[in-house]
């Protein structure tokens, strides 16, 4: 009688489910988490496709920044969201590295599920114009010779950004000082005012102010110079071809999300993403679109988890409780 009640139970709220992802989105307005501040490049894409997918789906989305703890905070309040569809998590490939770095509350493997890929661009070297220098090899024989160690920015303890910029460090014999900040916004602000002379950041941000004048990128580090970025050298061409790192922006949903519900984000992110409008705007900020499955999407978190997990013992940088 109770296994029979149990079952009855189990089957009633299988089908409530059910109706739930099939009526997805409609019972209320969705919230797209993004864990770092605004102004950044996760923040950019987050909110160029809430506005396209909203009007797709005919759904009001709300952009909301949940910073802290190096994007951790609101990654984790994403997470252990109600897997329902409404809250969905925009971030950066600091998923695949966090768990390297920090002691962290969610596994990022088995906690979400991917469900596309929406960007790709390179970590940039900028300096500000008052250092007066033009290239990496520059940067290097500076840091050699400065009586004063030099310090760059990024937008968090373990980002992408600050793996870069350890990576260089190393390979070239420099000593520089790494001052992590709350987003790439506010690192590029405290850039550009001078504050401090050199950022390892996402390009997106950046490239306003290099065109401009206000900053210089001297390095990129994809594989391939950028479309956006084609008179910067990479770091392979700067002489260091083992610094290759993507920096993706995906979409991800909390574990327990109806696979329903994931197949109908990503065919409205697709759509979103074939747009000539979308199209421009990110190849203009330097961000290369990408799309593609929600398999896709996980086998390149997997792929990057265990590539940053060996970049982390190699540079002999420590797990940080939060």
């Amino acid at each position: 009688m109770i296994r029979s009640l149990a079952l009855a139970l189990l089957f009633v709220a299988s089908l409530s489910a059910t109706a739930l992802a099939q009526n997805w989105p409609s019972a209320k307005s969705i919230r797209f988490i993004v864990p770092f501040p605004a102004g950044g490049s996760t923040d950019i894409v987050a909110r160029l496709f809430a506005e396209e997918v909203s009007k797709d789906i005919g759904q009001s989305i709300v952009v909301e920044n949940l910073t802290g703890a190096s994007g951790n905070i609101g990654t984790s309040a994403a997470v252990k969201s109600a897997p329902d569809g409404y809250t969905v998590l925009i971030a950066p490939d600091g998923m695949a590295s966090s768990a390297h770095l920090f002691k962290i509350d969610f596994d990022p493997l088995n906690d979400v599920i991917p469900v596309i890929q929406l960007t790709s661009q390179p970590v940039v070297l900028a300096v500000h114009p008052s250092l007066g220098v033009n290239s990496v090899a520059e940067l290097i024989a500076l840091a050699k010779t400065n009586t004063k160690e030099l310090s760059y920015a990024t937008s968090g303890v373990g980002s992408q950004q600050h793996l870069v910029g350890e990576w260089l460090a190393k390979l070239s014999g420099m000593k520089m000082t790494h001052i992590p900040y709350r987003g790439g916004g506010q690192a590029i602000n405290d850039l550009v005012a001078g504050h401090v002379q050199i950022g390892s950041l996402g390009s997106a941000p950046v490239i306003p102010y290099h065109t401009s004048g206000k900053l210089k990128i001297i390095a990129q580090s994809t594989k391939a110079r950028s479309a956006s970025l084609k008179e910067v050298p990479t770091y392979g061409e700067a002489g260091f071809p083992d610094i290759i790192i993507d920096q993706w922006v995906s979409v991800f949903l909390p574990a327990k999300t109806a696979p329903e519900i994931a197949q109908k984000l990503n065919a409205s992110m697709q759509k979103a993403m074939a747009s000539p409008k979308i199209k421009a705007i990110l190849l203009q900020s330097g961000l290369d679109p990408v799309g593609g499955t929600a398999a896709e999407a996980a086998a390149l978190l997997k792929t990057d988890y265990e590539k940053y997990g060996r970049l982390v013992k190699e540079l002999g940088m420590k797990p940080a409780a939060q």
